[in-house]
């Protein structure tokens, strides 16, 4: 099933972890709404402007969820949020484009390290109406998760 012209339902719920696992990743009819809402507003822009996108992660059920240890409440359990990258395109001028181009719900630049284009992924959320427009900065500190919000440009990171 297609979610926009180059996006595909099986490509937004694919898990190797429910495939090992034999969990069910099937979203249901309202969650298929919000992944083609989240590729027809975020990830085909991404797509027509930088070329292949590789999704990492899209849907999660909550089964899926507690597998990994992720929260049930996550936008990835809603179908609200993908983390990916695109080939060839250092992560913090692709975060840079999306916070300058599109209108996200939620970005985060998730462990990039500066320097090194090909470090992280991208971490974005699209919901129907007002957007949070929260722009974060993932790393990792004395092994937890650390956000701080990205002010100006990523691409001007420390």
């Amino acid at each position: 099933m297609n979610l926009s012209r180059n996006f595909t339902l099986s490509e937004l719920t694919k898990s190797d972890t429910a495939i090992r696992k034999g969990i069910n990743n099937n979203p249901n009819a309202e969650q298929i709404e919000k992944l083609k809402a989240l590729c027809e507003n975020i990830l085909q822009p991404v797509r027509d402007h930088f070329g292949r996108v590789k999704i990492t992660s899209g849907y999660r059920s909550p089964e899926l969820c507690a597998a990994i240890g992720s929260s049930a409440r996550s936008q990835h359990a809603k179908a609200e949020a993908a983390d990916f990258e695109c080939i060839g395109t250092d992560n913090a001028e692709l975060f840079d484009w999306i916070k300058n181009n599109l209108s996200p719900d939620q970005l985060i630049l998730e462990f990039y390290t500066p320097g090194e284009p090909n470090s992280g992924w991208i971490h974005c959320s699209w919901i129907e109406g007002t957007p949070r427009a929260s722009f974060l900065h993932a790393f990792k500190t004395e092994d937890k998760s650390k956000y701080k919000p990205v002010m100006g440009k990523a691409k001007d990171l420390v």
